[in-house]
């Protein structure tokens, strides 16, 4: 269940983002645990399989950001592990818990699997309890898309990339200040880079708030650079 602890059902009898118990229109226990656990993440029901599959290859650097064209559906299915295919590409849910970056606390940025762009920052992150990684609010607004979502009979509002069109996850209205936001995303559809690895892999200008945060110094420059300024 995501951020939907007992702890929420037991203050407002409701099974995450607004869906009553008595909702439910399923037959049996199953039918609504499974149901609840749809609406609690962060897309539509997808294949209850592993994620944690090794991550595909697509390198994320600043090549890939600026001259970005998004492959073919035959190149992504090759490119993609089946996991990231069919939650970027078919709109599908990862099994919660059981995903590569719900648990990260490595400090970092995430960007689209597909495209590299970058998305959402480890210092955006916490922890809502539901399994996926859930974010405050994105890095580059710009690059986030949101779309009308009614399906599986409640409404939501579905989170896509903007520049690769991959879908991510849902946003919700239940999140911590100051956005009070919870975007709850599949880790299927990000790649995390390290926060040792970003200036490296050309997400440079990511730094600044890590470097506010000091969790990040710039390297000194040779002295016979800086006497050349």
């Amino acid at each position: 269940m995501d951020s939907c602890n007992f702890k929420t059902l037991r203050h407002t009898g409701k099974l995450c983002y607004s869906f009553g118990m008595s909702n439910v229109n399923m037959k049996g226990l199953a039918g609504a645990l499974l149901t609840s656990l749809a609406l609690s993440g962060c897309s539509r029901a997808g294949p209850i399989t592993s994620s944690t599959a090794p991550i595909a290859s697509i390198p994320p650097s600043h090549a890939v950001m600026t001259n970005f064209q998004k492959p073919s559906q035959t190149e992504l299915q090759k490119e993609l592990t089946p996991m990231q295919y069919a939650v970027t590409q078919q709109s599908h849910t990862e099994p919660p818990f059981g995903n590569e970056y719900w648990d990260n606390k490595k400090p970092g940025i995430y960007v689209d699997i597909v495209s590299g762009k970058p998305l959402f920052s480890s210092l955006d992150k916490f922890d809502s309890g539901c399994g996926w990684p859930s974010f405050t609010q994105p890095v580059a607004q710009n690059e986030i898309v949101e779309h009308h979502d009614s399906s599986l009979g409640v409404q939501r509002t579905e989170v896509r990339s903007k520049t690769a069109d991959s879908h991510l996850g849902h946003v919700f209205e239940d999140g911590p200040g100051p956005t009070h936001l919870r975007y709850c995303i599949n880790s299927a559809s990000l790649r995390f880079i390290p926060l040792d690895q970003m200036e490296k892999l050309g997400y440079g200008d990511f730094l600044e708030p890590f470097i506010k945060a000091g969790l990040y110094k710039l390297a000194a420059k040779p002295a016979s650079e800086t006497a050349k300024q």
